[in-house]
This record gives structure tokens, sequence and C-alpha cells, in this order.
């Protein structure tokens, strides 16, 4: 299948190992003062990001005194840095897309004359034409790199448009007005993917890699600082669990929430949906496979007390299998229902496994080359380790997707989905044998993670 992403093949330069997810009905965000102003005039941000909602303003990065200033996403999804009280400038771009990585730069100069030479964007390499506010003339000091608040994820002002999606790969350099080429290059497939950073930081500079867990800032945090300056974030409303390895050079499947059921909401980084009582529906991720064999687990974190009407499995089309209906309705959805541990396919139901509820992880295994469909209770094969279905051939749109649905309609549910990039604590930790993912049950030999490495090698 065709990647839409940076990390789509089988790249063996610079690798990234981690993100942090945010987010924003938890308020989430990282923060820091310096103990001093540094250069106001000329500074670059350089990250990597992947968008779990849209449609929103929510900020990358502020700082704030009297005038808040911040780089953000608006409601239409264009990319602006904004003064409060004075205005916008940005770029026409809409960044819509929840299954790509993104390359942002914003450059900023006000030595220069004329905005487009002062405030510079670029999204994976590319430069892009900007317009708006005239925010800065010749030698103003911008808010960024004072002795005030510095917010990773919301408006530092007044506390509001957090972020909503993962961050990876984060460079800020103090002094410096750089082009991409400081952190990225084209390979030869013609994809902008990352590369190390090797300048300077300047005073106030910093680098963000997310490898640890920790909630204070220092070294050991989810926000330390790695240039060498030590100049740590402190994280607000983020867990362990929002360190993943959903990274722009291993990019993880995730649920699509293009392609989200009725009465379905996402969050967690678009690994945990939740069921109202509305209707029956399904929802798909945005990955698929027509060969390979694929593992990936669900957690029930909440259901309703007379029985839980989630329905894991596979749909074969992209945007929504049995929409309106229940995960089995048509020839080309394969489910397994928790309220009676019956399969469903094409209509019909038959005996299968035990039933299952909150707290119960339910793993789903495909054999894509051979169509076979396994599931797990809590690390146990069902059905006494027979196959659900057996010789599933290719559906006509291709791909088989992980889907998941809900029986009754009337019942309420929450599933967290764990792709590789759990949003639940793994309380043991295997990763697949190509050393990607971190599950709660051991990886069948044979079965990985659905990430575009894997896909690459075997999709």
């Amino acid at each position: 299948m065709v990647f839409p992403i940076a990390g789509g093949t089988q790249d063996t330069g610079y690798e990234i190992s981690n993100s942090l997810r945010f987010n924003d009905d938890d308020s989430a965000y990282l923060s820091r003062t310096p103990s001093s102003a540094s250069n106001r005039k000329t500074w670059t941000w350089s990250s990597w990001i992947k968008r779990s909602n849209i449609s929103l303003n929510m900020v990358l990065f502020s700082a704030d005194d009297s005038t808040g200033h911040g780089i953000y996403l608006d409601t239409s999804d264009k990319l602006y840095l904004t003064k409060s009280g004075v205005g916008n400038y940005g770029i026409d771009a809409q960044l819509r897309d929840v299954s790509a990585w993104y390359h942002i730069v914003v450059a900023v100069d006000t030595t220069q004359t004329g905005m487009s030479n002062i405030v510079k964007f670029y999204i994976n390499g590319v430069q892009r034409t900007a317009s708006g506010t005239t925010l800065y003339s010749t030698n103003d000091d911008t808010n960024i790199n004072n002795n005030s608040v510095h917010n990773i994820g919301r408006f530092s002002k007044n506390s509001s448009f957090y972020y909503d999606g993962y961050l990876s790969e984060v460079n800020f350099v103090d002094g410096s007005q750089l082009t991409p080429s400081s952190f990225g290059e084209t390979n030869d497939n013609g994809v902008w993917i990352p590369k190390k950073y090797t300048g300077s930081y300047g005073t106030n500079g910093f680098y963000l890699q997310f490898k640890q867990t920790g909630t204070s800032a220092n070294s050991s945090g989810m926000g330390a600082d790695t240039s060498g300056n030590d100049h740590h974030f402190t994280p607000s409303n983020l867990a362990a669990t929002d360190v993943t390895e959903d990274t722009p050079t291993n990019n993880f499947c995730t649920m699509n929430p293009l392609a989200i059921g009725a009465d379905a909401t996402l969050s967690e980084g678009n690994c945990q949906i939740a069921y109202g009582n509305g209707t029956r529906s399904v929802s798909t991720a945005n990955m698929g496979f027509a060969s390979g064999k694929w593992y990936w687990e669900w957690k029930i974190s909440a259901a309703s007390t007379d029985g839980c009407s989630a329905m894991p499995g596979i749909g074969a089309l992209p945007f929504g299998p049995d929409l309106g209906t229940y995960l089995g309705t048509n020839s080309d959805g394969y489910s397994y229902n928790g309220e009676d541990g019956q399969k469903y396919n094409g209509g019909a139901n038959s005996s299968y496994g035990n039933n299952f509820t909150t707290n119960d992880i339910i793993s789903v295994a495909f054999d894509a080359d051979n169509g076979n469909l396994y599931f797990y209770k809590n690390g146990t094969i069902q059905n006494s380790g027979t196959a659900a279905y057996t010789g599933l051939t290719s559906p006509s749109s291709g791909f088989y997707y992980p889907a998941i649905g809900d029986a009754s309609g009337v019942k309420t549910f929450t599933a967290q989905a764990n792709f590789g990039n759990a949003p639940f604590t793994i309380s043991s930790g295997n990763s697949d044998a190509n050393g990607y993912g971190n599950f709660e049950y051991a990886v069948p030999s044979g079965y990985y993670a659905i990430c575009t490495k894997n896909l690459a090698e075997y999709g």
C-alpha cells in the first residue's frame, strides 16, 4: 500500500525512537521559564507533528508576559505565528492528514526587513508563502526567548488552545534563523526525512527527544532537554504512557477519525474510542494490509454493567465497514462480540469464545497471507486455538483494516487500541520479532506490530 508519511520505507539512516502524545481533553502541556532573556530577535523552532484532532485552535509553542506569542494551528488547520492583541501571520496550506507526520520549521529574524524575511515557514522541507498581519518591524523583540513562561502544547497567555496529537524531535535554536536542511533531508525516494541537528543551540535553546518517562523537570523527565543546556521542561497532565514509539521514522497505526462510527469519539492520540448509547456502528484504523501477519490488542477500559457490546475484529473498507450497523453485518466484516463471546460475519453468528468486559484485553492476530483470524482473551487464545475464520481472501477494496464496532446501540463502552503504542499501562512489555511495539502479551511467532517499518517489509 502507499504510505502518506515519512518513514514509509526501510531507510537505515537517522532513526527517532520516541514521541510524546498530547490529549487536549487532559489539558496536557510542558512548561519552562528561562532564568534570563536571550536573543528575542532571532530563533528557530523545528518539530515533527502528527495531529490527532483537527479543526480546532491548538498551540505548539508559546511564550507570555504582557503579550502572548505562539506558533499555532487554527480551526481551518493552517499554521500561524500569533501575537495576541495584534494578529496572525501564517500560511494557507492545511495540515489535515492525521495519519501523517509533518515536519514544521518556523524561523524568525527581526533584524531583517519585511515580514517575508523576518518570519519563514517550512513544511516538509519546502518554504511556504505567508501572509497576514505585520507582527514585527525591523529589530523588534518577540516574547519567545524572554524570561517569561514558555509552554509546549498550549497558549501560555490564557492557558488555552491545548494541542492534540504527537510531537517528536523538538529543536529550539536560540540566535539563528535556520532552514529545514539543518534538521532534515530528502531520501532516495523523494521523501522528506529527519536528520540529526549538529549545530549550536545558543543560550536558551533546547532539544526534546522524549526518551524518559519521569514527571519532574530533570534529565529523567519526559521533558528532558538533551541539547547539553539542561533546559528541562515540567510536564503537566502527562503520563508515562504518553511516551510512545510512534515517530516520523516509524509511523504506527491509530484509529481513523474520518472512519469512526456514529456516537463514537476518539481521544488519546486516536488510540482510545468511546461509544455512547446512540446506535450500532463500526470504526476502522488508518492502516490496512493485504499480506503479512499482524497483531494488536484492545483493552476494555469501561463497559455497561449488563454486558460489553464491543466487537473487535477486521473490516475491508477503509471508511467504516458496516457503518450504521455492527461489525459482521456484511461479508467484509469479521468480529468477536463481548456480550456473548460469539463470532459474527455476513449477518450470521456462531459460538466461538468467552465473553469479555471491563479490564479485559482482547488480542487480535490476523494472518493475511493465509486468511486466518484469531482472538485472545487476556493472553489465552480462544476456541482451543482454532481460528475464528480461515481462508479469508483479499476483499474487493484490497485491504483489511483493524476495526471495532458496537453490538447493541444501547450500551456504552470505552476501548483502548494498542497497535504497539499503548495508551494504557503495560505491566510486562513485549515487542515483536523486529523489536517494535510495546504489548501486554507476547506477540505470536511470525506476527508483527502495525507500523510503517513492518508494513514496508511484510505488508
